[in-house]
């Protein structure tokens, strides 16, 4: 961010000079006086981070002066001093626009300080989250939410862009985590067809018996327990799109049915025999290899041929570099936003165990690691030791379903706790956190062990 410019609009000399003095303290303060309204409006130009403004000014009124500014720099923060404490006054002033509304007395340099701080933090923050935006739409137009700079990941923004453009069918392949439904999501939503639905359904998270009622739908009576009639997955995505996740966990008997769906492009409910017209666009997912899976058998070849269109195969965490950075810088900011905290910054040596960690849960895992590190940490600042994934590894699928925070870190304590025989200063010491925060995570999760 660039230097923080105050401007003190302030008729008593002396008194601008103090507050100057002490603002000044600050080396990464640029402080500069005005005597009158009309010197402060001519030098607007250079763009002050700030303005603090005397209510009683010779030529211009303080309140008038704020509206002139507010006119035509609505965004910037003007502080009112005023020797006098009115509250109808400050109200008003408020109501106009102003950030503050501070009384001269001998706790004005003081609160002032405090106000130039918080100010100071929310425009760094504003200007990151602006400026790491405005990178991202002017790298990678295709999407604002696929984060990354690498080689690798800018040849997924060459495929995703080529596939917006044209009605194909799309594979998506890779390992769990990598954003296989982020990269679907990006082609919907940057094709003709994003004005409508956008569907998606994870195929090996439903029950055999219930699949082809989530695709197709049924009609009241088809079954027992269909009390109603259920519109599918195929028709809810009609002039849209539906994403198949985990493709390869299709029952094979019914992939032969989502064969004629993609040929004849219609749909039967359970239950009927009226046909019906559908125009879904087809994105599937796997993190299995499907042209192995469909050379042993596994898989109707083909429905792969039907289905494999534009193949786009994303690649492992571990192979894109610094994106392993900008995702957590991206990650950590979104968290603290989200958590109305402040914002941290990883050191180098946290840096580089990022980077040297193999991440085999992926971007999934990276965020819970860097919201988990925040959450542990006491600093604005998180250093290597405040990072623990070594031992993450060993916990059975750990990272296979996406979980809350919470869930993962009552995992992760528990984990711990479990290997040190519930001792909680070897499990504090091994986490590198406080005693103090695992008692307020046993506090905090009354079923875990203790």
């Amino acid at each position: 961010m660039n230097s923080f410019k105050i401007f003190i609009v302030e008729d008593d000399q002396w008194y601008g000079e103090l507050l100057q003095h002490h603002l000044s303290l600050n080396p990464e303060y640029e402080v500069e006086i005005f005597n009158s309204g009309q010197d402060c409006l001519k030098n607007l130009y250079k763009k002050p981070s700030v303005v603090t403004l005397d209510y009683s000014l010779p030529d211009i009124k303080g309140a008038d002066l704020l509206k002139r500014i507010k006119e035509h720099h609505p965004e910037l923060p003007v502080v009112m001093i005023s020797g006098q404490e009115d509250i109808s006054t400050a109200i008003n002033l408020l109501k106009e626009g102003a950030y503050d509304y501070i009384v001269k007395n001998e706790e004005t340099k003081d609160r002032l300080w405090r106000i130039m701080k918080n100010i100071r933090d929310s425009l760094a923050l504003r200007h990151e989250n602006i400026q790491l935006k405005e990178e991202l739409e002017r790298k990678y137009e295709i999407s604002s939410t696929i984060i990354g700079n690498s080689p690798a990941i800018r040849q997924i923004f060459t495929l995703i862009d080529k596939a917006s453009k044209s009605n194909i069918s799309v594979s998506v392949t890779g390992e769990t985590g990598t954003g296989k439904e982020m990269v679907a999501r990006a082609v919907h939503y940057n094709s003709s067809r994003s004005k409508y639905p956008f569907v998606a359904i994870n195929v090996g998270a439903i029950p055999r018996d219930l699949i082809e009622s989530e695709l197709f739908g049924h009609e009241k009576g088809a079954f027992t327990g269909a009390n109603s009639r259920r519109i599918g997955k195929f028709e809810e995505a009609n002039k849209g799109t539906i994403f198949l996740d985990e493709i390869c966990e299709l029952d094979f008997n019914l992939q032969s049915k989502i064969l004629r769906v993609l040929q004849e492009k219609e749909i039967t409910r359970i239950g009927s025999n009226t046909p019906i017209k559908i125009d879904s666009r087809v994105i599937v997912a796997t993190h299995r290899n499907l042209s192995e899976e469909t050379r042993k058998g596994n898989f109707r070849e083909d429905l792969y041929y039907r289905l494999l269109g534009l193949p786009i195969k994303l690649p492992p965490l571990r192979d894109r570099g610094n994106d392993i950075l900008l995702l957590t810088k991206y990650f950590a900011d979104s968290f603290s936003i989200e958590n109305n905290c402040p914002s941290v910054l990883f050191t180098t040596s946290a840096q580089k165990k990022l980077l040297e960690y193999s991440w085999p849960g992926n971007v999934r895992q990276l965020k819970a690691i860097v919201e988990l590190a925040i959450t542990m940490s006491n600093e604005p600042v998180i250093d290597a030791d405040d990072i623990a994934f070594d031992d993450i590894r060993t916990v059975s699928n750990f990272f296979s379903d996406e979980q809350s925070l919470d869930d993962y870190i009552y995992k992760i304590i528990n984990y711990y706790l479990d290997k040190n025989e519930q001792n909680v200063v070897v499990a504090a010491n091994a986490l590198k956190i406080g005693k103090s925060t695992i008692y307020r995570m046993l506090k905090r999760f009354p079923d875990m062990k203790k």
